[in-house]
């Protein structure tokens, strides 16, 4: 099966495996916003609302899919606002024809709010909560963030997969390899004077936070083991002083329920360089999916790559910048 394509992924497999799990599909298969996996809505005879995910081929085990889903189903346990794989017949991973797949109810919601600080406060107690209940151990087999997984690696890609137009070859990997020699050093410097690492959502993002009475946090397909202002930083935006309100808001409301190691700051723009350059790898690792050309067509103009020159000097730059702080 090809690490790319869900080719095989037809309506007809995707009601097949539904139905095997003894639930009836009354609706049609509504494709939701994700391109790593296959994800739909549907409604069943009894009236329910659900979704089915279908993974992405041979980019997880079975062991760790199921942490992911050990993982949600413990916070959910704990009644923290997340959403967790249906277990039916004892199972919350399924498979068919190959393909690994999961049910999970349909929770609606309204889309967060980035700017509202009301929100904010309440996504920083909810992470707080969240991290109570993670540090007390650790996964077992999914991979750690590291300068391995999220530099490395990614630099390999989008030197192997001949994305970067060729007229731009020189500024860009001159700016990226500059930018991960220095991420490198000052995120090595910096984990190593921290508290260590614990389970994580890993990809708190706006569009992974519902809101219906406070928010409800899904999509746990990138949990990781990793330092715990991972799950904060990507709530930061606007110019330093916006950021600083910000973090004081998320960490006052985080620390009612557990503590922050604050030399954890020192980590916030290497996490920010990482991702950037992990992103850009990810579309070019996926390129060959025919959903990203159609979903991304702005990946493979002039545009696009002169655009990431530019924001990688800028986060070069921002990497020296004084760290933010919360202490007098």
């Amino acid at each position: 099966m090809s690490e790319f394509h869900f080719t095989k992924l037809t309506p007809e497999l995707i009601l097949d495996g539904i139905e095997s799990l003894g639930v009836q599909v009354a609706s049609g298969l509504l494709a939701l916003n994700s391109y790593e996996n296959r994800v739909y809505q549907f409604v069943s005879e009894d009236n329910k609302r659900y979704v089915v995910k279908f993974y992405r081929p041979l980019r997880w085990t079975d062991e760790q899919v199921l942490e992911e889903h050990q993982f949600s189903q413990l916070l959910y346990d704990e009644d923290i606002q997340v959403v967790a794989p249906l277990t039916i017949n004892g199972q919350s991973l399924h498979q068919i024809d190959g393909y690994k797949f999961a049910l999970f109810p349909s929770v609606g919601g309204r889309q967060f709010e980035v700017d509202n600080l009301d929100q904010l406060e309440s996504v920083g107690r909810t992470i707080g909560k969240m991290h109570r209940t993670a540090h007390l151990a650790k996964f077992a087999h999914r991979p750690p963030i590291s300068i391995a997984t999220h530099l490395e690696a990614p630099i390999a890609t989008l030197k192997s997969h001949e994305i970067v137009p060729v007229h731009l070859h020189t500024p860009f990997f001159t700016i990226i390899e500059q930018l991960i020699e220095r991420t490198t050093r000052y995120y090595t410097q910096a984990i190593a004077k921290c508290s260590g690492a614990i389970r994580l959502h890993g990809d708190v993002h706006p569009g992974n936070i519902l809101w219906r009475d406070g928010p409800i946090f899904v999509d746990f397909d990138d949990c990781r083991n990793g330092p715990a202002i991972q799950d904060l930083w990507m709530m930061l935006s606007g110019d330093r002083q916006q950021q600083l309100l910000q973090l004081d808001i998320l960490v006052n409301a985080y620390e009612e329920f557990h503590e922050l190691d604050y030399k954890e700051f020192h980590l916030i723009e290497p996490l920010r360089a990482m991702r950037m350059v992990h992103y850009m790898a990810w579309l070019a690792l996926r390129w060959q999916d025919p959903a990203f050309p159609q979903a991304f067509p702005w990946f493979g103009e002039d545009k696009y790559w002169e655009g990431q020159i530019l924001a990688l000097k800028e986060q070069f730059a921002a990497l020296d910048e004084p760290v933010l702080s919360l202490m007098p």
